[in-house]
């Protein structure tokens, strides 16, 4: 077990956060979180559209997802704080995946590795969603598959930027330090990490540090020697009203990559970015085409209800894209002893970011994985050109 020490976090979005929250309060670790941008008004963890699922084509993605939801079901007793306890409006309506009969067979093959898994995953042919779902075009669905709510397992969304504050909250009621810092390299001597330094010139000492800086991880690795096959991914969100009664709506993952759901009284949208789209520019350069000339035909055959709506606006966030797999990277970077990552996570970072904690802190402070092991996560993997390939990414 790792003695009394310094933790050093650099990133302090969702799963920063929840690392310096799990490394106090499972084991009484001294930690300090660099965050460069503490208005968070760029960071991926503010603008995700936050919903969680077990609908994954890998038992890791699952297993993840699963534990993360536990803990957001009671994340108002878990992070309470002299006795306020955190909101996220978690609502659990479900994710409904549709299939072509191109994709049938995948659709299915996917639903049997999650029934494996406990997911109670319900397969619908045509009739069954046209039945469940009225409002739906399904003349060119083979096949649906809808992920229940149930006690054990479930699919919806949330406040993602209730769930950063609260573990910010918590973490700093522990005695977590969070230091508005922009961190230029991180430094290591005789193959072991002892701490980093930042734009001012700071030296911040550590026994160790935990890199989730999500998009911009790979650039802090590079002088390191260490390749990390992670980017920032442009993707944007649209806010639309409509005066379609939806009964029932899940969050629908369309064939053509296209997805929406409903959002108080509205709904959001979005679907991967066209190829003309870089991600260069800034957060606010908004794709409207996109929607304009993309999404909008979409919906309305989808849900001819939706011919009538009217977008409101739009925003656009940063994947943390895994080129390799589209899979979370997690665990011990193997050039460098005591240097670990959390990052990568293509996407469903928000709603891992729990279970992901946990398991780092516990192989930080305990040299082992306790509740989940996350070794299929690690960078060996990379190392050994054994993708763990992900298919279900939105």
């Amino acid at each position: 077990m790792r003695s009394a020490g310094e933790v050093l976090i650099i990133g302090g979005g969702v799963m920063g956060a929840a690392t310096a929250y799990w490394l106090a309060q499972a084991h009484g670790l001294r930690a300090t979180v660099l965050e460069r941008d503490p208005s968070y008004a760029r960071a991926s963890s503010s603008l995700s559209a936050s919903s969680i699922r077990q609908q994954f084509s890998t038992a890791i993605n699952i297993a993840l997802s699963q534990a993360s939801l536990q803990f957001y079901r009671r994340i108002g007793v878990a992070l309470a704080v002299d006795g306020v306890q955190p909101d996220i409006g978690l609502t659990e309506p479900g994710y409904l995946y549709l299939a072509t009969d191109a994709g049938a067979s995948t659709l299915r093959e996917n639903v049997r590795l999650q029934h494996a898994c406990g997911v109670p995953t319900l397969l619908l042919d045509r009739t069954a969603l046209a039945e469940r779902f009225p409002w739906l075009a399904v003349d060119d669905i083979a096949l649906g598959s809808l992920g229940m709510s149930t006690p054990t397992s479930g699919e919806g969304w949330f406040d993602g930027y209730s769930v950063l504050q609260a573990f910010r909250h918590k973490a700093r009621a522990l005695g977590v330090r969070f230091v508005h810092a922009d961190v230029r390299s991180i430094q290591v001597q005789h193959g072991r990490v002892v701490g980093a330094v930042t734009s001012d010139g700071t030296r911040h000492a550590s026994d160790a540090v935990v890199l989730a800086a999500g998009a911009w991880s790979a650039a802090l690795l590079e002088p390191l020697g260490v390749a990390l096959p992670v980017r920032p991914r442009k993707r944007d969100v649209f806010v639309f009203t409509s005066p379609a009664q939806l009964h029932a709506c899940p969050l629908l993952i369309d064939p053509s990559g296209l997805w929406f759901r409903p959002e108080r009284d509205r709904f959001i949208c979005g679907a991967p970015p066209r190829g003309g789209d870089p991600d260069e520019p800034p957060l606010e350069q908004v794709d409207h085409g996109l929607f304009e000339e993309w999404l909008w035909p979409r919906l309305a055959a989808r849900v001819p209800a939706f011919e009538a709506l009217r977008p409101e606006r739009a925003w656009a966030g940063y994947y943390e894209m895994n080129t390799f797999d589209a899979n979370g990277i997690v665990g011990e970077v193997p050039a460098v002893r005591d240097l670990f990552i959390a990052c990568g996570f293509s996407g469903h970072g928000m709603q891992q970011a729990p279970a992901v904690g946990r398991g780092l802190a516990e192989l930080i402070a305990l040299k082992r994985y306790v509740t989940l092991d996350l070794s299929p996560l690690s960078m060996q993997r990379i190392a050994d050109a054994r993708p763990l390939v992900e298919h279900n990414v939105i």
